[in-house]
């Protein structure tokens, strides 16, 4: 009889979950106010917004899975990936600051040019921890349901810290004087507390010669990334749905403002939003790990991502008139979320071990989240950039300063649909990738 893993302790429980205060702080933040500070404070015009938006995080496609296959390498010759996680920690506060301290009186496109030179830079330190703080569990612990437990601790923090970054940041932000001074304020706050939360996860990672399957005699380069994400058939599945769903999220996050501003007529009332789409995370996280035990993780990521879907159809009701049904409709969203967030993340793990225990022996987990972090990194910048792209289309005003520029009906219809439509169609499509998945560790955990 094969006795089960052991249960992961406590303070590795909490330490990993912390990280998701980095990791969900940096996520959240810049979809939800970096088009709008560039739009409607230093006055760029929406389609110039949305490249520097994209373009540094689209870099993430050749950074992330070089970074994945680099931390594989330091974890064949050292048993640790540490020393990524610490300098991902160190750096990332420092370049998140700068983001938002763009100088007074610099031009437009003075202005756009110091943005994307931060956040580019940003985005390289944020990879350094995030890349190989996806692979952590799959070295933490072998056991499915351990995993599952993981993550929902994961995502019950990533849920706090989406709500603390998503309502913080903007209070922070008008705490701070609006504007520029604002938006400084928020940046130097915010990435403290980034880097608070990944020297957490810093301190629970495997030391020495923890990872003893690494393969100290493998190639770690980009292309090995590729080539090993390539050959799981269960991981391109997973991942196009994840990137997918990524996409759409980054989509209602980057629309929350504008409905916020120009359709519910009130700047504030976008954290009341995110409220009402995070906060069920933390409750509904028992029930997830239930539906996990019964129907097994695909099932129940199917689940959760149908009543994402459905709350976002019901949300088109927009386009004739709001109230508060909206936040009801924004809370049935956020159970969903939920579970788009902890399920597939409790499932790469699985996927990596079934592609070890298929191959050759040796780690790629470095290389499978360093592929799975880029598809998910761009998808959440891409969200904004398809927000800015649909608001120029529809005609929207950019402005600067404490102006807000009256908006054509056109323009109100565009947000909307950014808000709805868009991620209700690319989550729609999710699903029907979803249903291909197939791993044995599915079928041998489902319902036990």
């Amino acid at each position: 009889m094969t006795m089960a893993p052991p249960r992961l302790s406590r303070s590795t429980v909490a330490g990993y979950s912390l990280g998701s205060v980095g990791t969900g702080g940096f996520a959240t933040l810049p979809g939800l106010v970096l088009a709008y500070y560039l739009t409607d404070t230093l006055a760029v015009p929406a389609a110039v917004a949305s490249i520097v938006v994209f373009a540094p995080k689209a870099l993430d496609v050749l950074v992330n899975p070089m970074i994945g296959s680099r931390s594989d390498a330091d974890a064949a010759r050292t048993g640790t990936r540490r020393r990524f996680l610490l300098l991902g920690a160190l750096t990332l506060p420092v370049f998140f600051a700068l983001t938002f301290a763009v100088p007074a009186g610099l031009s437009a496109t003075a202005g756009c040019l110091w943005v994307g030179a931060a956040f580019i830079l940003s985005a390289i330190a944020f990879s350094l921890f995030q890349v190989p703080y996806i692979a952590l569990p799959a070295e933490l612990t072998q056991d499915y349901h351990e995993r599952s437990r993981l993550m929902s601790w994961r995502v019950a923090l990533l849920g706090i810290a989406i709500l603390l970054f998503g309502a913080g940041g903007p209070a922070l932000r008008d705490l701070g004087g609006g504007g520029r001074p604002g938006y400084l304020t928020m940046g130097v706050v915010a990435g403290l507390l980034l880097g608070l939360g990944m020297l957490a996860a810093w301190s629970i990672a495997p030391r020495g010669r923890a990872i003893a399957t690494a393969d100290s005699s493998a190639t770690h380069g980009f292309s090995d990334a590729l080539a090993a994400a390539r050959s799981s058939e269960p991981f391109r599945i997973l991942l196009t749905t994840f990137a997918l769903q990524a996409l759409g999220v980054g989509a209602m996050l980057g629309a929350a403002q504008y409905v916020a501003t120009y359709v519910l007529d009130s700047e504030g009332t976008v954290s009341i939003l995110f409220a009402a789409l995070v906060g069920p995370a933390v409750a509904v996280m028992p029930l997830w790990i239930r539906l996990v035990r019964a129907w097994g993780k695909q099932r129940a990521f199917l689940l959760a991502s149908g009543l994402f879907l459905a709350a976002d159809i019901a949300l088109l009701g927009l386009l004739a008139n709001h109230g508060p049904w909206v936040y009801g409709a924004v809370a049935v969203a956020g159970i969903g979320y939920a579970g788009m967030q902890m399920l597939p993340m409790s499932m790469l793990p699985d996927v990596i071990t079934d592609h070890e225990e298929r191959g050759d022996g040796a780690v790629r987990a470095g290389a499978f989240s360093g592929v799975w972090t880029a598809a998910e990194t761009i998808g959440m910048a891409l969200g904004p950039a398809l927000v800015l792209l649909i608001l120029a289309v529809t005609g929207f005003v950019s402005s600067s300063g404490d102006e807000v520029a009256e908006q054509s009906s056109a323009a109100l219809t565009g947000i909307v649909l950014a808000f709805t439509a868009a991620p209700a169609v690319l989550v729609a499509v999710s699903i029907l990738t979803l249903r291909r998945y197939r791993l044995a560790a599915e079928e041998r955990n489902r319902g036990r």
